[in-house]
């Protein structure tokens, strides 16, 4: 009898067993679907972002859908707009994506008042040009004629009359461009605003001799242009203290030691 009770039990006991077994198959072939599910959802995901960006390259790199129309050009005042687009014009139809820009660079160096440009894609259908010109700091006289030149040594316009907004540039035997010249216009642009109002010349046959004239007659020795700020401060405190002194009398500045300034009468 006892044999008999404990052979029920171990049936029962692997029935049990058996059942629990196959409970966790299921769950388990239930787990593996929802992954395999999952992989073929993240997949299918994957493929379209995939089949979309090819498209989209596609159509960017080679479609008539993104091809150039329009070339706006900004920030001109003494290029030609027009000439300056006429010159572009071979871009005309190209994808914005295969815009030749080492063309493009080549085309704009035919301009020489453009001292530099940025260039910006507008799609569908636009590039922009934004144009930096040259800006003139310096007059200087040929014949019967002033250039305006600015500090690279470029000619941005010529004048029949002298300018009253800036210096005009004595180069002696200098040549446009040169270090004396360079020299010039860097001792030009650090002047205080304020300051440069009132330059009516600079000169230098070396570059370590800058002399600059003012309209009322006063000099300046400059020197070289080493420690070009500290002079250009100097000299505006200089100016500011003899125009409170003696406005009327002319002088001589030298700041060419920045750290005396002196104010003489002129000999």
């Amino acid at each position: 009898m006892g044999a008999a009770v404990r052979a029920a039990e171990t049936a029962r006991e692997a029935r049990a067993a058996r059942k629990r077994r196959r409970l966790l198959e299921r769950a388990e072939v239930r787990r593996f679907t929802r992954r395999s599910r999952h992989r073929r959802a993240v997949g299918i995901t994957a493929a379209s972002v995939v089949l979309v960006l090819g498209v989209s390259i596609l159509v960017a790199v080679f479609s008539p859908l993104m091809a150039l129309r329009t070339i706006e050009i900004k920030g001109t005042s003494r290029v030609d707009d027009t000439q300056l687009r006429q010159a572009l014009s071979g871009q005309i139809g190209t994808p914005l994506a295969r815009l030749d820009f080492g063309a493009i660079k080549r085309d704009i160096a035919g301009f020489p008042l453009i001292e530099s440009y940025v260039t910006e894609e507008e799609p569908p259908h636009t590039l922009v040009v934004t144009v930096t010109e040259r800006t003139p700091v310096v007059a200087v006289k040929t014949g019967d004629a002033f250039q305006l030149v600015d500090p690279a040594g470029i000619v941005v316009q010529s004048s029949p009359t002298q300018p009253e907004t800036m210096p005009v540039a004595d180069i002696g035997r200098a040549k446009l461009g040169s270090s004396v010249f360079r020299t010039m216009t860097e001792v030009v642009l650090a002047l205080p605003s304020a300051v440069r109002s009132q330059v009516s010349g600079v000169a230098a046959s070396t570059a370590d001799d800058v002399t600059l004239t003012m309209h009322d007659g006063s000099r300046v020795v400059w020197g070289s242009p080493d420690d070009s700020a500290a002079k250009a401060a100097l000299l505006d405190a200089l100016v500011k203290d003899h125009a409170a002194r003696d406005p009327s009398a002319v002088v001589e500045y030298d700041v060419s030691a920045p750290d005396n300034g002196i104010i003489r009468a002129q000999s």
